[in-house]
Order: C-alpha cells, then sequence, then structure tokens
C-alpha cells in the first residue's frame, strides 16, 4: 500500500480482510490501494484506533488524572459507600505492606545478631508476629477492596446506562436526524457504557499498583537513601518489558478488530434465525464457513506471532532485568563489604524490590487498558454533554384537553445538514371533527407535517398552535397524550399483546375489545396460542411470530386504543391486503363518527381513500400547492388530478392518466367475451 493509504473496515457485503498474505497491521499487499468513500472512512468501532496506536506513555500519564477523576465522580454517583470502601482498603492494604516490611527488617535484624539461636528467635517473634499479622490483615483488606470493587462494577454499569437512557428518551426526536450525533450515540450506548465500569476497574487497578509501588519505594528510602535509585534501576527493564508486551498485544487487537468484526458476523449469519433460511435456501453454508475459517486461521496465525514476540520482548526484560539485578547485588554487597548497611536491611531491600517490580509491572497494564477504555468512556462522557443540549426547554403549559382548530402557520423546518427544506412555508387548518388527508409523492414532507402536528419536531419558524396556544410553550408528554398515531413504521414490541395494543394506558378490557374490533386486530388474537397473553417475539420461549398485515392491525388497534382527540394515520394499510384495507378505513370511519369531535389526519398513497375527507392539501417538495375536496381539486386538473388518474387508470382503462378524466372510447367493437367479462366485473 502506498503511503497516506489507511485500510478501513472491510465492506458488509465484500471479501473478508484477512486471507493470507494482508500484513498484520491490516495494511494490503505492496502496490494495491483502496479508495474508501469519506462517508465510510471511519466506522464506530474504530474511532480512536489512530489515537490508541500513536499514544505513547508520557501522554497516557498525562491523561491518567483525567480518567481518574471521571471514573471516581461516576462510581461515587454510583455508590459513594463502595467508592470510598474500595479507594481506603486499597490504601489501607498498601500500608500493611509497608508495615510488614519494615518489620521483615526487624526480623532479620534480631536473626543476624550474635548470639544462641533459640535467643535469637525469641528477639525476633514481636517482628515475626507483626509480619504474619500485617500480612494477615493485607490480605483481608485486599480481598475485602476486591469485593467492593465487584460490587462498585454492575452498579457503575447500571447508573452509566440509566443515566444514557434518560437522556436519549427525552431529548428532541430530530437530534436522531443528525448523523454526527447519532454516530454519537451509537458509539456511547454500544461501548462507552460498557467500559464505563472497565473504566472504574482499571482506575482501580492503577490505584492498587502505585500503592504497592509507593510502599516499596517509601520502606527502602526510610531504610537506606541509596536503596531507592536501586528500585528504579531493578523495576525499569521489567517496567518496560510489561508495557512493550501490552503494547504489542494492543496493536494486534486494533489491527485485527475488522477481521473480528467480519468473523462475528459470519457467525451471526450461520446461527441466526433471520437468515437460516436463506442460508439454506441458496446454499451458503460452505462459502460462508470457509470466509470464516479463513479469516480464524489469520487471526489464529496473527495471535501465534505475537506470542511469539512477546516471548522475545519478556526474554529480553528479563535479561535487563537480570543484569540489572547483579548490579543491585553488587551495590549491596558492596555496602555490606563497606559497613555502609547492616545485613538485615540488605535482605528486606531484597524483599521490597521484588515486591516493588511485581507491582509495577500491574501498574503499567492498568495504565494502558485505563488509557484504552478511557477514550471510550470519553465518549460516552461527552456524549451526555450534548444530549442534555438537546432538551426541550422547560414548558410552562399543559395541552389543552381538546381543541376547536389547529393551525399550522408558515412553518420552515429543515432536517440537520440539509440545506433544503423539508417544510418551506407550509399552512394547514384542521377543525375539530374533520378527516384530513395530506396526500402527495414521496420526499413531499407528508410525515414530516405529521411529525410536527404530533409534537415530535418543532419548526425552525412558523408556529402550530391548538386554540391559538402554541406547541412551542406546552409541556410535550402532555401534548402527545392528547393524539393517537398509526404509524406506517410502527414497532414491533417484544412484548404481549395486550401491552402491544395497550402501551402506556391503563389496561380497560372494554376499550381493548373495542380497538380490536376497529382494526380486525381480534382476529389476529384469536388465532394466538395464548390470545392476548401471547408474547409477539419468537426469540422467547413460547413467543409468536406476526405477518406484516397482522402487525398492521395490531398498530392500528393501538391508534384506537389511545381514543385521543386527534388520530394521525400515516400510510395504515400499507402492509394490508385489499380486504383488510377497506376494513380499516371504514373503522376509521366509524371511530370519527362515534365521537363527533375526533379528529383524523390521514396519509396516505391510496387515493381513492381519501376522497370523503372534508380537506385534502397536497403537498410537493415541502410546499402545500393545492388543497380542496376531491370534487374541487378533481374540477382543477391539476397535480392531485394527474396522481388520482394514474392510480384510477390501473384499475380502469378508460381513464386518462394525464388528467383523471375518462379517456375516448375504443372505436373497435369489443368482442363477446370482452361484453360478458365486463358486464360480470
Amino acid at each position: 500500500m502506498t503511503h497516506g493509504t489507511r485500510r478501513t473496515a472491510p465492506p458488509d457485503d465484500g471479501p473478508a480482510n484477512g486471507e493470507e498474505g494482508s500484513s498484520p497491521d491490516g495494511s494490503a499487499p505492496d502496490g494495491e490501494q483502496h479508495e474508501t468513500p469519506p462517508a465510510l472512512a471511519t466506522r464506530w468501532w474504530r474511532t480512536h484506533d489512530d489515537e490508541l496506536a500513536s499514544a505513547r506513555w508520557t501522554g497516557m500519564v498525562r491523561r491518567l488524572p483525567t480518567l481518574v477523576g471521571q471514573a471516581v465522580r461516576l462510581a461515587w454517583t454510583a455508590s459513594p459507600l463502595d467508592t470510598a470502601a474500595t479507594i481506603a482498603l486499597n490504601l489501607a492494604a498498601g500500608v500493611f505492606t509497608a508495615i510488614a516490611l519494615v518489620a521483615t527488617a526487624g526480623v532479620l535484624e534480631e536473626l543476624f545478631a550474635s548470639g544462641p539461636t533459640p535467643d535469637r528467635v525469641r528477639a525476633a517473634a514481636p517482628s515475626l508476629i507483626l509480619v504474619a499479622g500485617s500480612a494477615a490483615l493485607r490480605g483481608a483488606l485486599s480481598s475485602a477492596a476486591g469485593w467492593t470493587q465487584s460490587r462498585l462494577e454492575p452498579q457503575v454499569e447500571r447508573i452509566a446506562e440509566l443515566r444514557l437512557l434518560r437522556l436519549t428518551g427525552r431529548i428532541d426526536l430530530v437530534a436522531f436526524d443528525d448523523p454526527a450525533f447519532h454516530d454519537a450515540a451509537h458509539r456511547a450506548r454500544l461501548r462507552g457504557i460498557r467500559e464505563a465500569q472497565y473504566v472504574v476497574s482499571h482506575t482501580v487497578n492503577v490505584l492498587t499498583g502505585v500503592t504497592g509501588l509507593v510502599s516499596a519505594a517509601g520502606v527502602l528510602g526510610v531504610l537506606h537513601p541509596v536503596l531507592l535509585p536501586l528500585l528504579l534501576l531493578a523495576v525499569l527493564p521489567e517496567g518496560w518489558a510489561a508495557g512493550r508486551a501490552a503494547r504489542m498485544r494492543h496493536a494486534l487487537l486494533v489491527a485485527l478488530s475488522d477481521r473480528h468484526r467480519r468473523k462475528w458476523m459470519i457467525s451471526d449469519l450461520l446461527a441466526e434465525r433471520e437468515t437460516a433460511a436463506e442460508v439454506r435456501s441458496f446454499t451458503m453454508r460452505d462459502l460462508l464457513l470457509d470466509d470464516f475459517d479463513r479469516v480464524a486461521r489469520y487471526e489464529r496465525d496473527a495471535h501465534l506471532r505475537l506470542a511469539r514476540r512477546q516471548a522475545l520482548v519478556r526474554a529480553g526484560g528479563e535479561a535487563a532485568t537480570g543484569a540489572a539485578t547483579v548490579v543491585v547485588y553488587v551495590a549491596l554487597a558492596t555496602l555490606l563489604v563497606t559497613g555502609g548497611m547492616p545485613l538485615a536491611v540488605a535482605g528486606t531491600a531484597v524483599i521490597a524490590i521484588r515486591s516493588g517490580q511485581s507491582a509495577l509491572a500491574s501498574t503499567i497494564v492498568a495504565i494502558n487498558s485505563c488509557y484504552e477504555s478511557g477514550l471510550y468512556f470519553n465518549d460516552y462522557v461527552e456524549f451526555c454533554a450534548s444530549a442534555r443540549a438537546h432538551l426541550p426547554a422547560p414548558a410552562s403549559l399543559t395541552a389543552p384537553a381538546e381543541f376547536d382548530r389547529i393551525s399550522v402557520e408558515d412553518v420552515v423546518f429543515h432536517y440537520p445538514g440539509q440545506d433544503t427544506p423539508a417544510l418551506d412555508g407550509v399552512t394547514v387548518e384542521i377543525r375539530r371533527g374533520e378527516v384530513i388527508a395530506l396526500v402527495g409523492e414521496n420526499g413531499s414532507g407528508k410525515t414530516t407535517l405529521s411529525k410536527l402536528l404530533a409534537g415530535l419536531y418543532s419548526p425552525r419558524s412558523g408556529r402550530v398552535c391548538w386554540d391559538g396556544t402554541d406547541l412551542a410553550d406546552v409541556d410535550p408528554d402532555t401534548l402527545r397524550d392528547r393524539i393517537a398515531v398509526i404509524a406506517q413504521d410502527h414497532t414491533h414490541w417484544p412484548m404481549t399483546a395486550r401491552r402491544n395494543v395497550v402501551m402506556s394506558n391503563d389496561d380497560d378490557p372494554a376499550r381493548l375489545e373495542r380497538a380490536a374490533a376497529l382494526s380486525g386486530a381480534d382476529a389476529v388474537v384469536a388465532e394466538l396460542p395464548h390470545g392476548w397473553q401471547t408474547l409477539l417475539d419468537r426469540r422467547f420461549a413460547d413467543g409468536h411470530e406476526l405477518s406484516g398485515g397482522q402487525w398492521q392491525r395490531v398498530a392500528a388497534a393501538r391508534g384506537f386504543y389511545r381514543d385521543a382527540p386527534l388520530l394521525i394515520c400515516d400510510e395504515p394499510t400499507a402492509a394490508l391486503d385489499a380486504r383488510a384495507e377497506h376494513r380499516l378505513f371504514e373503522s376509521i370511519g366509524r371511530h370519527v363518527a362515534a365521537d363527533s369531535g375526533r379528529t383524523v389526519v390521514l396519509i396516505t398513497h391510496r387515493l381513492a381513500s381519501v376522497r370523503l375527507a372534508d380537506r385534502i392539501y397536497v403537498l410537493d417538495h415541502g410546499r402545500v400547492i393545492e388543497q380542496g375536496t376531491h370534487e374541487e381539486l378533481m374540477r382543477q386538473g391539476g397535480h392531485y388530478a394527474s396522481l388520482y388518474g394514474l392510480q384510477a387508470s390501473a384499475y380502469h382503462a378508460d381513464i386518462d392518466p394525464a388528467g383523471g378524466r375518462p379517456a375516448a372510447p375504443s372505436v373497435t367493437r369489443p368482442s363477446a367475451h370482452h361484453e360478458r367479462t365486463d358486464s360480470s366485473a
């Protein structure tokens, strides 16, 4: 690969990046270039790869205080008691480590003193008891610290999840239409939350390692001034080896992230229910297994190469540590020979140096892990801060219980990152008890307008008012309680059939029966093995899956069950057959007739269904270009009439698709067969 060209994640439908011949860092063979579209240049799972690959220990150490501060604050929010206990117990364990080392010096001093052996042992007994007691207490404190830390981790995960979900459940819906915000939410939810507990755990490990290292250094500094430099000389080679091995492992994990994801994706294709039928229908098993095995073999070989390289690094570190240890022992021997250090102090120094080596190695690994987790945890922290900026402003008013008139006044609305407005100067009026139809081609702004009416979006300019009350000043939750929606893109909730209709409303059997009858969901539920208590998700035991049309009826029942003064129907029959579609539109009419104050906004491409609407608004490229009744719009011969004619011509050959008017009669006399067919039709 030429310099400056970086290979990104493999396309989902492309070959696996992992064939033999690729380099371990993910680059292509020499001379091969890969052009990547800008939109695909960085995937969320590789957001910080470059930063991680180029990180140095100095940068990690500089960032460490910030990470520790963030981790401690989150842990304190999750559980102040467990956080304080974890920190205190680790510090106390370090103190008793130092006490044990100092007591060890006392033991050695008594044992190396002159005199009979029994006398020396008796003299060393108090120090031996102190060593044993300190070791026991240190072990108990470390165990207790491990217990409080294990208690802390699930609490941190819980509070991190709740904090993010509370924000995502309240932020303005339009935020999710911003690709950058959506990507940030994706990273925060899928990895940021997971890393939140890890950064706390790694922070505690850093604290534990640093405490052990400080304890050993402190004891050596007290015993003799020259011992502290000797500790540094002894621990640096092993610390370098541990850090180098950790960085090598991390670099490989970064390089293999694409391949690991590819392998995970293929395993899902082979094992998941959603793809099982097509895997068999198109005999994809062997092809997928070959792809999986190719990536798995590459990963295996890469890990074997890593093991060899790590072994060489550790061997070099051990050799350097051995050389440093020789220097340390020579220095200690020189001090002993010259009388500069008692033998007991030298013996204690050896134990303290070994303790310091172990603590430093643990600290380096913990810092490396803490730094990596901290980058993704910071995504979570930054997203939470960004999400707070998207929270709706506090509302001063409660939504009116009813309305006589809804007015959309010169509304302009832009989706994030779009220069062209989705709605541009739209004015619409809806009166109580009316059926209003919004029609137009795809992308005309119908659904966007319905979301403004539902209070899901706020206009950039203009107003949406209920009886003169601007919805911008109304509490959105109280507004949504007054609105029912039958959506085309409805959610298949993994809940019982009853909960899929009742949703968050109170459970009223009479309302449920009426809504099911209006929507046709009663026939769906009658076929379910457990009736209304059937779980509508086959991924769980006794779960049941519905067809698209059956789900559409359940979604319609949701809208009827809410029994709100405003019902918005957005393509409510998209998945229904002709008979079910006709029945549902009749049900909507009965739903309106049952309450003279109930209002319906209907969005549909089936123009035959809007003929009886009190008023039809025709949208095109975000503007209202026509309005009126069906008869008025047909007489105008404009956009609506053209669309209606196109649809009608598919059913009647004598309709002129250009304007919705009857075409000139054919001069060819129909055959008897045609006459009989027409007559029977």
